[in-house]
């Protein structure tokens, strides 16, 4: 029999990570001020006193908590902490008018905090500066991850935070580049913090405004995909950004420990890491495959339509990979056998330890080499082949947790698909809403196509795509196992 829920410690840890979003929303504020956009400052204001006043109430509720901390708990925490984020979050969006309906808002802020990219807004140059720039935050905030960034400050409240960090991280895997979990947390996220600055200043020399150049910054790193412009990164018109946003999302899409690793040259790690090596391979081959589909080989090919077709071709193969959904084409009038292709590329997703979603490149490896040691015990029944990563063996625990991983986001991919067919909406988008939700993609095919968006879509459909985003960015079983009797049994 197991102990009971640390219910108050549930508390002061979800009033910490409020007073961490409001302290956050309170840079929203002063980006208002700043652009001198009084009333939208004040409804910005009212948004973070509210979150204030109710992180202060859970805290002083929790703050003689007894430290110890659980599986159940981190679940609990990282769920609820998605949730009530995105509850005060959609505030400013509510209160400022710019989206006065409640689900379109919650559905807006849960796609910013779980780094989908999905809209429902359909002219976004119209939003003021300090609503732009909260919309582009939360995607940033939900990148690495609320626990993972807030974590490093939490230990100041005095517990330790292994299950949450645990509960939230992506991936099977998790490389440890340093024995405290609040070391790993703040080491992840100077990496984040480099990466942002670096890309902001490469985008304002390409053209960019500074206030775009941040808000695309916040996006990219994030693999998150919101813009601060209707069309995307179409609308900028230059190869320049474009390239710019490609590396970074790219960037973004490898696995984070990879680049400690790299900063302490310990080359053998980074070069010899097998995923990293899947993920340029399916690069390199889906953009040439793409590139190859767009070329009309009756007619003659400049280089620079090449160089075009390659670019188009690139963007959209580093733009879904890394499930960050930015646009510079409408792939939906391209053929039916790219489409399947970038359907493909939103399953399979980035790297484990990234802030893309998606399967995981790390469990699809999994998957093909265990299918394909099954046909080799077949023709040798009684010869052992364990299955191998990094050079160690997998436990059968392990095995047997990615290829449930798999199947259960199939299965979701399916039952999800048939309740948004319920709520009427057409196979493609029901089928493409699922994936890009669930994979944290953004933008589907059809009527929510790249060029399009999700405002016309019923409410009930919203909802449960709101609700398969935070399943897609909490890996499944954190969010899914709270719903189990087991879970709640002592």
């Amino acid at each position: 029999m197991t102990r009971d829920f640390n219910y108050k410690l549930i508390f002061k840890i979800q009033g910490s990570l409020l007073i961490v979003e409001s302290v956050l929303m309170f840079s929203a504020f002063l980006v208002s001020l700043y652009y001198r956009e009084n009333s939208i400052a004040y409804d910005i204001l009212k948004s973070t006193g509210i979150g204030l006043l109710i992180g202060s109430l859970l805290l002083k509720y929790g703050w003689n908590a007894s430290p110890n901390i659980g599986k159940r708990e981190g679940s609990i925490i990282v769920t609820m902490t998605w949730i009530l984020f995105s509850t005060i979050g959609m505030l400013p969006f509510i209160f400022s008018g710019n989206i006065p309906n409640l689900t379109d808002a919650f559905f807006e802020t849960m796609s910013g905090f779980t780094t989908t990219g999905s809209s429902i807004l359909n002219n976004i140059e119209s939003l003021p500066h300090g609503i732009l720039y909260w919309r582009n935050l939360t995607q940033w905030i939900g990148g690495l991850g609320i626990i993972v960034i807030s974590i490093a400050i939490l230990p100041i409240f005095g517990f330790s935070g292994i299950q949450i960090f645990s509960a939230e991280a992506t991936g099977p895997t998790k490389d440890k580049i340093h024995p405290k979990i609040s070391e790993v947390a703040k080491r992840l996220l100077l990496i984040y913090i480099i990466l942002t600055i670096s890309q902001t200043i490469l985008l304002s020399i390409a053209g960019m405004s500074w206030f775009d150049a941040v808000c695309h910054s916040f996006s990219t790193v994030a693999t998150g995909g919101f813009s601060t412009k209707q069309a995307s990164i179409e609308h900028f018109n230059s190869p320049f950004i474009e390239y710019i946003i490609i590396f970074y999302m790219l960037f973004a899409g490898v696995n984070f420990s990879l680049y400690y690793f790299l900063a302490k040259l310990k080359f053998n790690k980074v070069f010899g890491n097998e995923e990293l090596k899947t993920y340029l391979i399916i690069i390199i081959g889906f953009t040439a495959i793409l590139t190859i589909s767009q070329i009309d080989f009756s007619t003659g090919l400049s280089f620079a339509q090449f160089e075009e077709y390659f670019r188009k071709a690139f963007f959209v193969t580093g733009s879904t990979i890394t499930t960050t959904g930015f646009v510079t084409v409408d792939y939906n009038v391209w053929s039916t056998f790219t489409l399947y292709l970038i359907i493909i590329l939103m399953l399979i997703g980035s790297s484990a330890g990234s802030t893309a979603g998606g399967m995981k490149i790390i469990r699809v490896l999994f998957v093909f080499k265990h299918s394909y040691y099954e046909f080799k015990r077949f023709i040798h029944p009684n010869a052992v082949f364990p299955l191998r990563y990094g050079g160690r063996a997998l436990s059968e625990n392990v095995i047997a947790r990615i290829l449930a991983f798999v199947l259960l986001y199939l299965i979701l991919i399916l039952a999800g698909s048939t309740f948004l067919s319920f709520t009427g909406l057409g196979f493609i988008e029901s089928l493409s809403g699922m994936i890009t939700s669930l994979s944290n993609v953004g933008p589907g095919l059809g009527s929510i196509g790249p060029l399009y968006n999700f405002s016309h879509l019923p409410d009930v459909s919203k909802w449960i795509l709101s609700f398969s985003m935070l399943i897609g960015r909490l890996e499944l079983f954190t969010v899914l196992l709270i719903f189990t009797p087991v879970f709640w049994k002592k």
